[in-house]
């Protein structure tokens, strides 16, 4: 039995309260039990409510929304949305930037439930914007926490989603119009999905390249997840509610034939 699999037996022993030692097997547990479980526990959504105001990328359209049935007239009523695949909250599949890999419709469902990671650097960062992670960061947090998870979702906390929505607040450019805000760095990226073998990562801030790179057009962090054929989430909100380790997080969205990006719901179950 290898040690992802150990893993695996041990969280999901400890969700649902059950003691394993070399002497007895865990009992097995129905469904419901693991219901009962997390019904007990709290839920934060970690998902922007998305609308025609939302903050985007620079080279994106704004939103539209058509009422084209109402109660009064037809007797329900249906909106139409009209909206690039990121928008909001929402999903980069390994397709939005390279032919051939995952589209949103091909990312496993066994990727949708992970337990999360939260990498604190608020303070950090808001005494330099243009922060961005470090080894020295994860190496605090599995000091304290333990060795990352495999199959894990990493989420990096800036406290940056407190600008939302305002759009100039988010791009922090200065007098010559250049953005400043924080993102991951190439070193942290390798470590974690080549080495810890997390599933997926994410972020409050537009972007996975900080705001320095993507002034220059430069997006070489996110191309290099999305090449390994990971998703990421970005726009995150409510980091600050979760703690840094325990929790698991739950990521969903639509299933659109072929598609490379879409809003998504991000829930995380405090333990």
């Amino acid at each position: 039995m290898n040690k992802i699999r150990i893993a695996a037996i041990g969280a999901l022993a400890a969700l649902l309260a059950v003691p394993v030692t070399a002497a007895e097997p865990a009992k097995a547990k129905s469904l419901n039990d693991a219901y009962a479980t997390l019904a007990s526990k709290t839920f934060v959504d970690l998902t922007h409510t998305f609308g025609p105001t939302t903050p985007h990328w620079k080279g994106f359209g704004e939103e539209t929304v058509n009422v084209l049935y109402t109660i009064p007239k037809d007797g329900f009523k249906v909106q139409q949305f009209t909206h690039v695949g990121q928008w909001g909250t929402h999903i980069d599949p390994p397709a939005h930037f390279h032919d051939g890999l995952r589209t949103v419709d091909q990312v496993p469902l066994s990727q949708m439930l992970m337990p999360l990671v939260v990498l604190d650097v608020h303070e950090k960062v808001a005494k330099n914007p243009d922060y961005t992670l470090t080894i020295d960061d994860v190496k605090a947090w599995e000091k304290k926490h333990g060795r990352i998870p495999a199959n894990a979702f990493v989420a990096m906390r800036t406290d940056w989603s407190k600008r939302w929505p305002d759009d100039a607040a988010l791009q922090n450019r200065d007098a010559q119009g250049h953005a400043h805000y924080p993102g991951w760095s190439m070193d942290v990226l390798k470590l974690l999905y080549e080495d810890r073998k997390i599933t997926a990562s994410g972020h409050e801030t537009t972007d996975t390249d900080p705001g320095f790179a993507t002034d220059k057009d430069d997006y070489s962090l996110e191309r290099y997840i999305l090449g390994l054929n990971h998703y990421q989430i970005e726009m995150l909100a409510d980091l600050d509610k979760v703690p840094e380790a325990g929790a698991i997080v739950l990521v969903s969205w639509p299933k659109p034939e072929g598609g490379t990006g879409f809003p998504a719901r991000v829930i995380a179950i405090l333990p």
